[in-house]
């Protein structure tokens, strides 16, 4: 009985959508050109769709052919997987590792990460998404995603990476001319800057006080002309005077090293961010998501000041 889709095209096509053209895909399977040529032709005849769109210099995808690409690296991620756990392939961390990040997040610190992680593991393949908010813990998508906050699902594996503070914050030009709050209701007499992201209560702040049983936690319904849900605009609107900002540590530490923007209500605790990896259990024991949590728990453990991204 003949099957639509052979095993052995999934690889093939990888390959093939890696080296960009059939010459240099020729190159890298060690086959001619006409070779390719034949093999993806008998695909596309097979499934009865076009994978490919060919002209004299260059090659691309077609949607059908995106679609495949998409499931045969997954599949062959999955297999790789399979062969880790049952200890066929012990030796070197390899095959497709999927990571999810937050759009700020992902772009100053995972990305970097991941760039010195390949060098260090070159077999392995990283695909990186970047999302306002993180993906749901029911979404097979990803093997790794690096979360704000432990999620409270038995079904993954949670392992802390750094600790991370939310903090309050305003460009000194700001206080200067609206002045500095002293107590957390204060905050509904100035513009606050919003962000709109994840599953949080828009423009509710919580600030506690005190800690143990004489804590005590003040809910703050706050307003501001200026929302966004990027980071980093919020940060650079923050800078340019517009109001006071909540942001985790590691966005905004540069900014109060160097004076550009102030703590505000220091005294006063917020919601903790800490960094999250967060995996399915069925990859723990994979090579590669062992040895990426591994990279990323160590690189922010040696940053200054004990890891606070």
């Amino acid at each position: 009985m003949s099957h639509p889709i052979q095993p052995a095209d999934l690889g093939f096509f990888s390959v093939l959508a890696g080296a960009g053209s059939l010459s240099a895909a020729a190159r890298e399977l060690g086959i001619t050109t006409p070779a390719v040529s034949k093999h993806l032709a008998q695909m596309e005849a097979r499934v009865g769709v076009s994978l490919v769109n060919r002209t004299t210099r260059r090659m691309s995808m077609t949607p059908e052919g995106e679609l495949y690409l998409e499931h045969a690296r997954r599949i062959l991620g999955e297999i790789d997987g399979m062969q880790e756990l049952l200890g066929v392939s012990k030796a070197t961390p390899k095959g497709l590792l999927r990571v999810n990040a937050t759009l700020g997040f992902g772009r100053s610190h995972v990305a970097p990460l991941i760039s010195r992680f390949v060098r260090q593991y070159p077999q392995v393949e990283v695909q990186l998404q970047l999302s306002v908010n993180p993906p749901a813990l029911t979404d097979d998508a990803f093997d790794v995603c690096m979360r704000f906050g432990a999620p409270p699902d038995a079904r993954v594996i949670a392992r802390h990476i750094a600790p991370n503070r939310r903090l309050l914050c305003a460009s000194p030009a700001y206080l200067k001319q609206h002045g500095t709050p002293k107590v957390p209701n204060d905050l509904v007499k100035h513009n606050c800057i919003g962000i709109r992201q994840g599953e949080e209560a828009y423009g509710l702040w919580r600030l506690s006080s005190g800690r143990g049983k004489n804590a005590s936690t003040e809910a703050i319904k706050t307003r501001g002309n200026l929302t966004t849900n990027d980071g980093e605009i919020a940060v650079n609107w923050a800078l340019d005077g517009h109001g006071i900002l909540m942001r985790a540590e590691w966005d905004i530490q540069r900014h109060l090293a160097s004076g550009r923007l102030v703590q505000v209500l220091p005294m006063y605790f917020t919601p903790d961010a800490d960094i999250y990896a967060v995996y399915p259990q069925r990859h723990q024991l994979a090579a590669r998501v062992r040895a990426f949590v591994d990279f990323v728990a160590l690189s922010f453990a040696q940053q200054p000041g004990g890891s606070k991204g």
